[in-house]
């Protein structure tokens, strides 16, 4: 990958807070929801209710598709990232604190929060991305490329 083209998908994810995470129900729907996230280089954290439909769907099916834009009036100004990935619940103790800490970096009010998030009250997604697709149509109307990870 370009080091430009992969410091203006870091620069997009470091400008977003929230992601809409596309998982597989067990009845093959898409079910889409919003997620709160941080990014470690090109991986994705979220915390996330571990009896949530979306950590259910993983178990089950663990590869998920993602967007990360905002709303836009001017056309022209277009940005955001679409990813295909996979995705999984950490498990491992040293990830699991690494990741809380980048996340409350970026979201500090969860360390003020009346309980911190651990492994027994929260699950804790990892998202790899294997396919991203970066949109900036100020470099033209429907302007993509698509990078294999």
């Amino acid at each position: 990958m370009e080091e430009k083209v992969k410091n203006f998908i870091l620069e997009l994810m470091g400008e977003h807070n929230i992601m809409t995470l596309a998982t597989i129900r067990e009845d093959g729907y898409p079910q889409a929801t919003t997620v709160a996230y941080a990014n470690d280089g090109l991986t994705i954290y979220a915390v996330v209710s571990p009896d949530s439909q979306k950590v259910h769907n993983i178990r089950k099916c663990n590869k998920v598709s993602l967007t990360i834009d905002r709303d836009y009036e001017d056309w022209n100004q277009i940005k955001g990232l679409s990813m295909g990935a996979i995705a999984e619940i950490v498990t491992d103790p040293d990830e699991f604190d690494r990741a809380i800490a980048i996340l409350e970096r970026k979201f500090p009010q969860i360390a003020s929060m009346s309980w911190h998030p651990t492994a027994e009250t929260v699950a804790l997604l990892k998202i790899t991305p294997k396919v991203i697709s970066v949109l900036n149509y100020a470099l033209g109307f429907g302007h993509t490329d698509l990078i294999e990870v």
